[in-house]
Order: structure tokens, then C-alpha cells, then sequence
């Protein structure tokens, strides 16, 4: 352990939920002190084996857990056995922040929703997560991020390449963790309002909330009264300043040019076409909006004469805002994500991971820790808990705990 003084050091997190919002955000909490103790069942989180589902990146480490579950104490419980569910609610009864994201009728069944949690502990902090909300008619519907943060949303349809092709399919997990931000704010809101009356509370969000909030531009527009027009293909963006265009090796770059006052007559002097700004077609905003798909075609055909690494030391020269269409190749070696804190090394040295998304000046966070193996630390956990050696050899011994 370190001497560094961090905003969660003491605070006591239980980690009852599995893949993956609702872990994610007690990762964040472990990343600033937390001392959260995952609870898995005698076979293990589920979460432990999604790298092996068809379609994710092959690879003998554990990714997913490497990243959910790092700085994590793991503690193997039946929870279905009366004397494994005594083990969670003594260990509950010290601890400041609870989080769950099983199904609402699973906690009712196991004695682990809110209610009979809040009874053992009114300071707590009760951190609910679900697929669709807490209330109305698909409370109880099961779903992940591919179905209740990015198909219902709408951001499925929206942002498929175009209007004649399929909807877009999510990444693996790419809903999951900016929703366990948000649970991390929900948490760390009824943590400071505790601070002023004393008792703790519950907090909750969805996947369907979360996703809605991020298509919430285009959703606002709807609700307003707009015509949200339909994705056209690329060659027809309707604007040419804020669009995708393919360099001579394959490579793709994106421009967002919203200051066009400022940044297009410094873009066709880098793309060495500055005779097109007294083009009649390209001189003004409104005249680039009728003829978008022409300015397209002039640009691709001048991106198309030079490499990716090339475009980039030219635009950046000139200040023009635009962004290489990155792989994941390109991140092993992107040095601004290392010195901004976005990468970072594992303690022991087996590696890089993706740090949580914020930094506090002045506080740095928890060298990652690696993630804990089934039931590591569950004797010294319940031995902290006041346990004693026979209470816990005779739960081991009955199949309630392991490790």
C-alpha cells in the first residue's frame, strides 16, 4: 500500500453485480481508494469467461476481468445457501456502498434488493443498475448494451453508414462502461449528500436511459418537432467539412470543421487547392450546402494523393480540427493517450489498461491492481469481519464459501 491520501481510502464498496456497467463503476471507485470486494459465486463471476464468446478478440488473458476487476478483493459466496447469505449481510452491515445488477425478481429471491439491504444498514448507499429501469412494464426484461443502450435507443439506426444499409452493430461493452460512469455519479452524489443528513439511500440507472442520454441530441430534435433526415452514403454528406475521407494507403481521417470561417481557407491551402475558396460553388456556407457533394469529390481525389502520416503533420501544422480514424493497432503505440492518463501500466508490469475517464489534480489514482483469482481473499475478508478460524473452516467445509 502507498501513503497517498485518496478520496475513497476507508470506504468499504460491495461488488454484487456481474457483466458490466454496474462492476465498471465499482472499478472507478477502487481506481480512488475504494476498498471494494467483488462477490462471486463458488464457480465464479460470469464476467470471467466473455472473452471466450465467439466473435471477441481471441487471446489466452482474461481481458474483460483484467479491466472490471482490477484492485477488486474477490470473495466466493452461495448466496443461495442461508448461511452464505448471513456472510453478505455481515459484511454489509460495515460497508458504504452496495451495487447490484441482477435482475430485480433474482434480488427479491436471494434477499438482496434494496429493502432487506437498507434494513441492515441505513447508511448505506444502494447502487441499482438494470437494462430498462426500476418501474413500468419491462422492469423485469433482461437485456445488455447491444439491445437496451444501443438498439432502443435509436443510435442502432442513426448511425449506420447510410439509410440502404443494415443497422449498425456495437462493439463489445462499448454502452457498458459509460454507463458505469454514470452509476459512479449516482453513487458518488448519495455519498455526499449522506455527508449532510446521515443515511444513505438508493440510486439507479438503465442501459435504456443511458442510451437515450447519448442519443439525446437527435432524440431532442425529434421530441421538438424536427425532421431528422436519414443517412445518406458518404459521397453525398451534406456537409463536406464533417465527413470521412480515405487517404492514398488506405487510411481514413476525419474532418470537423465547425469554425469553416476560420479553418477552410487554411484546409484547401494544406490539401494545395487554395484557388478553390474563389470558386463561386465553395466561396460561402451556403453555397458549399448546395454543392456538398462536389466539394466531396474535390476532396477526396486531393486526400487520395498522400499517406495517412503525411495528412496528419500537414493538417496539424495548420490547426485544423480533423482526427485519424484510429484502429486498435494504433492505440499501442499512441503516445498522447499514455501522457494524458488515458493508458496506463498495470503494477506489475504485465501490461497496459484503460484508466477510468477523469483525474483529480493533486490525487493520483491506484496503480492498477490485478484481478483477483476465485475466493482470493474470502478467508481474510470474513478473518477483518471478526470470523474466527472454526467459523470459517466449517463454511468452507459445507460448500457455502471458497478460497
Amino acid at each position: 500500500m502507498d501513503s497517498v491520501r485518496r478520496p475513497f481510502d476507508g470506504l468499504k464498496v460491495i461488488d454484487c453485480a456481474s457483466f458490466i456497467a454496474a462492476p465498471a463503476a465499482a472499478t472507478i471507485l477502487s481506481d480512488f481508494g475504494a476498498d471494494v470486494l467483488k462477490i462471486e459465486p463458488l464457480e465464479g463471476d460470469p464476467h470471467r469467461a466473455l472473452y471466450r464468446l465467439p466473435g471477441l478478440a481471441a487471446t489466452e488473458r482474461n481481458y474483460p476481468w483484467e479491466l472490471d476487476a482490477r484492485n477488486k478483493r474477490s470473495v466466493a459466496i452461495d448466496l443461495k445457501r442461508p448461511e452464505g447469505l448471513d456472510v453478505l449481510y455481515r459484511l454489509t452491515r460495515g460497508a458504504d456502498v452496495f451495487l447490484t445488477n441482477l435482475p430485480l425478481a433474482a434480488r427479491a429471491r436471494l434477499r438482496i434488493d434494496h429493502e432487506s439491504i437498507r434494513a441492515l444498514n441505513p447508511r448505506l448507499v444502494y447502487a441499482s443498475f438494470t437494462a430498462y429501469g426500476e418501474t413500468g412494464p419491462e422492469a423485469d426484461k433482461s437485456g445488455f448494451d447491444s439491445t437496451a443502450y444501443w438498439a432502443r435507443s435509436g443510435l442502432m439506426d442513426i448511425v449506420r453508414p447510410d439509410h440502404s444499409t443494415p443497422p449498425a452493430r456495437s462493439a463489445a461493452g462499448m454502452g457498458d462502461h459509460p454507463c458505469g460512469v454514470t452509476l459512479f455519479a449516482a453513487i458518488v452524489t448519495a455519498l455526499y449528500d449522506r455527508q449532510r443528513t446521515g443515511v444513505g439511500g438508493l440510486v439507479s440507472s438503465s442501459l435504456m436511459a443511458n442510451g437515450l442520454w447519448a442519443n439525446s441530441f437527435l432524440v431532442q430534435g425529434h421530441l421538438s418537432g424536427a425532421t431528422v433526415p436519414p443517412r445518406v452514403p458518404r459521397e453525398q454528406a451534406p456537409n463536406a467539412l464533417g465527413n470521412t475521407y480515405r487517404c492514398r494507403d488506405g487510411r481514413w481521417l476525419n474532418m470537423a470543421l465547425i469554425n469553416e470561417e476560420r479553418q477552410f481557407e487554411p484546409m484547401l491551402e494544406v490539401l494545395g487547392i487554395a484557388e478553390a475558396a474563389t470558386d463561386p460553388r465553395f466561396a460561402t456556407a451556403p453555397a458549399r450546402g448546395v454543392h456538398h457533394a462536389e466539394l466531396v469529390a474535390l476532396m477526396d481525389r486531393q486526400f487520395a494523393q498522400r499517406d495517412l502520416a503525411d495528412w496528419r503533420v500537414r493538417l496539424d501544422r495548420a490547426a485544423i480540427t480533423f482526427s485519424v480514424v484510429a484502429t486498435l493497432s494504433d492505440i499501442d503505440d499512441d503516445v498522447q493517450m499514455r501522457a494524458a492518463g488515458a493508458l496506463v501500466p498495470f503494477a506489475d508490469g504485465s501490461g497496459l489498461t484503460v484508466s477510468s475517464p477523469f483525474e483529480i489534480a493533486g490525487t493520483p489514482k491506484v496503480a492498477p491492481r490485478a484481478a483477483p483469482d476465485i475466493g482470493q481473499h474470502t478467508a481474510a475478508v470474513m478473518h477483518a469481519e471478526g470470523f474466527s478460524d472454526a467459523e470459517i473452516a466449517r463454511l468452507r467445509e459445507l460448500g457455502v464459501i471458497a478460497g
